[in-house]
């Protein structure tokens, strides 16, 4: 966990400088989530289709697919829009991660829509069985959102649960706004407990606590079948972007270097192994980065190529494709007979 964490907050500062240097338009990312996120990308069921896990993540999730073995060089070429970006060809910005054959669906801009989309996913993998399940992560701020709040109904509906690890990242901030502003509610997580929803609140930026609490969630979500609403607190090291500037907050725990003095007072790493690696992955990334900016910008004919859906399956040229049988097999919900419903009025 070490490494991956290292290599991801080595990637983030690298992302930082490029944009500050006129390699790149903005700069969005997790350095400070690196804990968390590695553990949630070393665990993940990786590859494709309903039998593995689906992902939808946000913006600050660049450590979780470096541990799902990410090449990090394929995230300098996002953020300099270069055609060899492999997740959109040159057309998104830095942190807007999609890789079909892991499953991990398109990052969106707009907050939260992840808590929406991921709920087709996990319906699907309900109906289709199996132990794959979906995976939807988001910040604290964003929970404010309707879409949040569907997920939550949708996850919990009576005898129709679905196999989803709701998670919120909270590292205590809304952009410029703080989160005693915004939340009444002592825990997000605590919102859960109204659907019946079990819950979990863990500290993000231990790197053991972290994976423990990762490990029981997806444990209890792969066994049962139903919805685990996770919150784990992180620290935002950099701000929110490089529109707050992008600058090293000190007053913020960093979790690598809470796992370096761990390594450390254990005999597992000395001081000088933890500077080496680091080191090593700056200067790896460095001659990346210039590399990288040699690369070619995309062609305007390449705007249809990186799109999450095959051309043969959406828009004017589809033809049919067939499909998995599974997906279509009727839920057997049983709700709850009222007295209304029993004399035919409608509420």
């Amino acid at each position: 966990m070490h490494e991956r964490m290292v290599e991801a907050r080595s990637l983030e500062e690298r992302l930082i400088r490029m944009q500050r240097g006129g390699d790149g338009y903005f700069w969005i990312g997790g350095p400070g989530e690196e804990a968390f996120n590695v553990a949630l990308g070393l665990l993940a069921k990786k590859g494709q289709g309903l039998d593995h896990d689906y992902l939808h993540l946000h913006y600050r999730s660049s450590a979780t697919l470096l541990a799902m073995g990410a090449d990090p060089v394929d995230a300098l070429r996002q953020m300099k829009s270069v055609a060899t970006d492999p997740y959109s060809g040159g057309r998104n910005f830095c942190g807007h991660y999609s890789k079909r054959e892991w499953n991990v669906a398109p990052i969106t801009s707009p907050i939260e829509v992840q808590y929406a989309t991921a709920i087709g996913t996990a319906i699907a993998q309900k109906r289709a069985g199996g132990e794959g399940i979906t995976i939807v992560q988001g910040g604290d701020a964003g929970t404010a959102e309707g879409d949040f709040a569907s997920c939550l109904v949708w996850a919990s509906r009576p005898g129709f649960e679905l196999p989803m690890l709701i998670i919120v990242t909270n590292n205590g901030w809304g952009i410029s706004t703080p989160g005693h502003e915004q939340h009444g509610e002592q825990r997000i997580a605590d919102r859960g407990k109204a659907f019946g929803i079990r819950t979990a609140t863990i500290d993000g930026n231990d790197a053991e606590s972290a994976y423990r609490g990762l490990e029981d969630a997806m444990r209890y979500v792969r066994r049962e079948r139903k919805p685990f609403l996770l919150e784990a607190y992180v620290s935002r090291l950099y701000g929110h972007s490089s529109s707050s500037g992008s600058n090293y907050v000190e007053s913020e725990i960093d979790c690598v270097t809470e796992i370096e003095k761990k390594l450390v007072a254990r005999g597992l790493r000395t001081s000088d192994e933890c500077d080496s690696l680091r080191n090593e992955y700056e200067q790896f990334l460095l001659e990346a980065a210039k590399t990288v900016s040699l690369e070619p910008k995309p062609e305007p004919a390449s705007v249809w190529e990186h799109v999450f859906a095959d051309r043969d399956i959406v828009g004017e040229g589809a033809r049919k494709v067939p499909h998995d049988n599974r997906l279509w097999k009727a839920p057997s919900c049983t709700f709850p007979t009222t007295k209304a419903s029993k004399n035919g009025n409608a509420s």
